[in-house]
């Protein structure tokens, strides 16, 4: 029993060693020759306990570079990972469906019609932003699921069927006003925009997102027992004395509004929700508290490097980080068919 208790604080603690090797590496990586030595002493003259730049420093164009490009770009990357794994477990828990994601509620589909209404039809008058066009969008296409859900009777089997119909609608709103409206250099803005992308990342972005992922993240690592006691049923869990309504609602939300904030800074970046927790669940089991935290390690570690491989793999071009998840994510969702056949 002590040695099934340790395992999941072994991979924790591995999974924070590797994040921080991840970043500190990831960020070295590039056209620019800078090592890690340099990282630590651009982050440490930044924190005031460094020489700074100059002659007993870092020179200022790599600290350009370090702070104000890579630095913002990767740790974004790693509150997206983790953000989008813990998403992941969550509603696949919660709705009883080992193919859910954090997209299966239309979230992404609202935050990209949000977004692409402030780009090309200029919706706002320039005082709404693209994130923030993004997650309007977002927070209105949930709150057309939960209406649609809850006019059909509440249950999880519903919420998903309501998840499709926004996802389908808000797809088509986008692609109606992308072919109607746009010019040919929008339209190739947009379209990669949609496909995910990190590479406008700042440090405002690093913020709002870790803002939400930290509360998000607590929130439910506290319906920790609750969420296991789903993965017997709805009935099971309220024989359980688990209030079904407002845990589902809770949970919900909260996703949702973690999903919002992480696609409006990057856009949408698929099967890492998907695909990371069934990973993770071979490591640590089933049991929630050990597997939302070790989730998002592993999801930060991962998008980090995914979003390595996509601004450096056909340099100087970049390739849009959905596109490569989903290049990795599409035979792992293969084999998750496999698993879920067999099982049935």
């Amino acid at each position: 029993m002590r040695a099934s208790r340790r395992a999941p604080l072994a991979w924790a603690a591995a999974g924070i060693v590797a994040l921080c090797a991840s970043v500190a590496a990831a960020v070295t990586i590039g056209p620019a020759d800078i090592g890690v030595a340099d990282v630590w002493s651009v982050i440490a003259a930044h924190l005031g306990a460094g020489a700074g730049t100059g002659a007993d420093g870092v020179s200022p164009i790599r600290d350009g570079i370090v702070w104000d490009l890579r630095l913002p770009r990767t740790l974004l990357a790693a509150v997206c990972g983790a953000g989008l794994a813990v998403c992941g477990a969550v509603l696949q828990s919660l709705l009883r469906n080992p193919l859910a994601d954090p997209f299966v509620l239309g979230v992404s589909s609202g935050a990209s019609t949000g977004a692409v209404l402030v780009v090309v039809l200029g919706v706002g008058g320039g005082a709404l932003s693209v994130p923030g066009g993004a997650f309007l969008g977002a927070v209105c296409s949930f709150a057309l699921v939960m209406l649609l859900s809850h006019s059909l009777g509440g249950t999880t089997d519903r919420v998903v069927l309501a998840g499709v119909a926004a996802m389908q609608l808000f797809s088509a709103l986008t692609s109606f006003v992308v072919m109607t409206a746009a010019d040919a250099e929008t339209t190739r803005g947009v379209l990669f925009w949609l496909l995910g992308s990190l590479g406008g990342a700042g440090w405002s972005d690093v913020r709002t997102g870790t803002a939400v992922l930290v509360p998000v993240l607590a929130v439910c690592l506290a319906h920790a027992r609750t969420l296991d006691a789903f993965a017997f049923g709805q009935d099971a869990a309220a024989s359980l004395g688990v209030s079904v309504a407002r845990t589902r609602l809770v949970l919900l939300c909260a996703t949702a509004l973690l999903t919002a904030a992480l696609v409006a800074s990057a856009g949408a970046i698929g099967f890492v929700g998907l695909v990371l927790p069934h990973a993770v669940r071979v490591l640590t089991g089933p049991g929630h508290a050990r597997l939302l935290p070790v989730c998002a390690l592993a999801g930060a570690v991962f998008l980090v490097w995914v979003d390595t491989l996509a601004r450096t793999v056909l340099a100087p071009q970049e390739v849009p980080v959905g596109v490569v998840t989903s290049l990795i994510g599409v035979p792992a969702f293969v084999l998750v068919l496999y698993r879920t056949r067999r099982a049935r």
